[in-house]
């Protein structure tokens, strides 16, 4: 009974790990730091890491049968977080307290991800977006990431379960959904 649970974990550890090496790869694609978009900061980065860990959670709760991938993919995030920054050279006692404030901006973040998506706000999410990246909601380029937010969706929402859990995702190409929407 034990080693069953044990290969469990370690079945939804591994996805887990494949699912957030390919959120990493997507949310460093470059085009999405090019001009009026995303800043090429810690921050900047932090953000698309969580805007492309959210839309995944978002499809795995879906499935009631994933939610422990899904939890697998959180906790693989949040280890992720805390190698990061204790290889930034912060001590101990500061973790927990960047942890605390990471895990606040996610779940904020993907709350309001997720509530723009269900009702088709595309305002929401650009506001979200811009207050996250721009300090300004109604910052121009918050709009086009927007955008960029419902194709990956939309590319999730067509996305086979297997392959989710193979990692084997067809993002959206970022230059053509950023350029897509950004205001003339």
């Amino acid at each position: 009974m034990l080693t069953q649970f044990l290969k469990r974990n370690r079945r939804n550890e591994d996805i887990a790990s494949a699912l957030y090496g390919a959120i990493v790869a997507q949310a460093r694609d470059p085009a999405l730091y090019g001009d009026r978009g995303v800043p090429d900061t810690l921050e900047g980065r932090f953000e698309m890491i969580i805007l492309h860990l959210a839309l995944v959670l978002r499809h795995l709760r879906a499935d009631e049968g994933e939610k422990a991938v899904g939890q697998a993919l959180f906790d693989t995030f949040c280890t992720e977080m805390d190698r990061a920054l204790r290889e930034m050279g912060v001590g101990d006692l500061g973790v927990g307290k960047r942890m605390r404030k990471m895990a606040e901006a996610f779940y904020g973040r993907a709350g309001r991800y997720d509530a723009g998506l269900e009702t088709g706000d595309a305002e929401a999410i650009a506001a979200t977006i811009g207050r996250a990246l721009y300090d300004e909601a109604s910052d121009p380029r918050a709009g086009a990431l927007a955008a960029y937010a419902a194709a990956v969706d939309h590319a999730l929402s067509r996305t086979a379960p297997a392959a989710l859990l193979a990692a084997d995702i067809a993002w959206p190409d970022p230059a053509m959904a950023v350029r897509a929407g950004t205001p003339a």
